[in-house]
């Protein structure tokens, strides 16, 4: 099978289809149309065998994952989703292991109707990199700059599931949790959801937003340096799984939730006039929306406190220069 058979099989002919692109897979570069009045948003992302994901992950996850992460991007920013391209290298045409693949990235591309523009693919050790474009309303992008001390801190979802996923399919934690915490923990892993709706709802109403991918309180911190504030964070407020805090304790589901990261959830602040605006939109979510602290004046200060009490924990989040697998 020859490189453009490839791409025409398993990424072409089953693609979504926007009527914003003039022209997409097969010339030197795609045509596209941005609404009026917009910014286009762009974000890459590569993920890498052996230190993003498992060599022997299951395909389908690994391309919903791909194309997730990237869309994740997109949504912290409030950006609408729009096209993609994909860069994959391989190691050799397995053709069943492309068609699930393929299967799992187009699929989460036809649901946030994203269409495939192009891309590239090589041969080599296994890596793929994504580049996902969206746009935003002219002055409405969200950024981590615009926190300001006594803003509201929130997060989606429930942090920490992912990271203990890690550690189940790792072997580093105990064997025999529940079915339902450890196929609840490894789907939330290997198939993030990205907050694409809440995302976008946010635009006039945060002041600071984020995507959690390595750890809350590291990423937290990127917004703290860029909005040169602190904040306090109440350990009892961190909407935690029941279920990991039963396996677990509840200090290493904090650790798991604060420092774990691949929860791809988001992050973010809100004055205190748009609260109660805030709240009556979480009310009409079906995604679970939590408000876990609050902006301080003391710059790049993070201050996790238990009923009242200061509390230490290890925070150091993911580093790629740093860590080590």
């Amino acid at each position: 099978m020859s490189e453009f058979d490839l791409i025409y099989r398993y990424f072409v002919k089953d693609a979504n289809q926007r009527k914003d692109v003039v022209l997409g897979i097969g010339d030197d570069c795609a045509l596209l149309t941005m609404p009026p009045q917009s910014l286009l948003a762009v974000s890459t992302d590569t993920l890498v065998s052996g230190v993003h994901f498992f060599p022997d992950v299951d395909p389908y996850s690994l391309g919903h994952k791909a194309l997730a992460v990237n869309i994740s991007d997109l949504a912290a920013m409030g950006a609408d989703p729009a096209w993609v391209s994909l860069a994959i290298t391989l190691p050799e045409v397995d053709q069943a292991w492309l068609a699930d693949f393929a299967k799992g990235f187009l699929s989460l591309a036809q649901y946030f109707n994203v269409q495939l523009i192009g891309g590239d693919t090589t041969k080599g050790p296994l890596s793929i990199t994504v580049t996902v474009h969206g746009h935003i309303p002219v002055g409405q992008a969200l950024t981590r700059t615009q926190g300001k001390a006594g803003d509201w801190v929130y997060v989606t979802g429930t942090p920490g599931e992912a990271a203990f996923g890690l550690k189940l399919l790792q072997g580093e934690a105990d064997a025999n949790v529940a079915d339902s915490l450890r196929q609840q923990c490894i789907s939330r892993l290997l198939q993030p959801t990205p907050r694409v709706a809440i995302g976008t709802a946010l635009r006039s109403l945060a002041t600071a937003c984020i995507d959690v991918s390595d750890g809350l309180a590291q990423d937290l911190g990127h917004i703290l340096q860029g909005s040169q504030c602190g904040a306090d964070i109440y350990l009892d407020k961190l909407p935690l799984n029941p279920e990991l805090v039963e396996a677990t304790s509840f200090e290493q589901a904090c650790q798991l939730a604060l420092a774990g990261g691949d929860d791809y959830e988001l992050l973010f602040t809100v004055a205190e006039e748009n609260k109660s605006q805030l709240e009556k939109l979480v009310s009409t979510s079906a995604t679970p929306v939590t408000c876990i602290g609050r902006l301080t004046s003391a710059k790049n200060s993070l201050t996790l406190l238990r009923d009242g009490e200061v509390c230490e924990l290890n925070l150091a989040g993911w580093d790629h220069f740093a860590n080590e697998k």
